[in-house]
């Protein structure tokens, strides 16, 4: 079941996100709360990462080699603009220049 989740997540990684932002998709599944407490964001993300790791697992636990190499330096969403149309790998730029 979590390998059908991780493949599934690629997949969508994969495809350009222009047509729906994550955040369209995840709301569309319980609400904003199932990201925010609340359905608040946190000031400082913290909550809404932990949220990310509860259902997606952490970056030791997900296939590829993007992931693996930022453990222990980013959190989620510090690549996942969740409500912008963009791809994860378009943050890239912000460190890598």
């Amino acid at each position: 079941m979590m390998k059908a989740k991780l493949v599934l997540l690629a997949a969508c990684l994969a495809l350009p996100l222009a047509a729906q932002p994550l955040a369209d998709m995840h709301s569309d599944m319980s609400g904003c709360e199932s990201c925010h407490a609340d359905g608040v964001p946190s000031s400082d993300l913290a909550h809404e990462n932990a949220a990310c790791i509860q259902c997606h697992g952490g970056l030791a636990d997900l296939e590829g080699e993007t992931h693996q190499a930022h453990q222990g330096n980013l959190e989620c969403a510090d690549c996942h603009q969740v409500h912008e149309e963009a791809a994860a790998s378009e943050s890239c730029e912000n460190c890598h220049q």
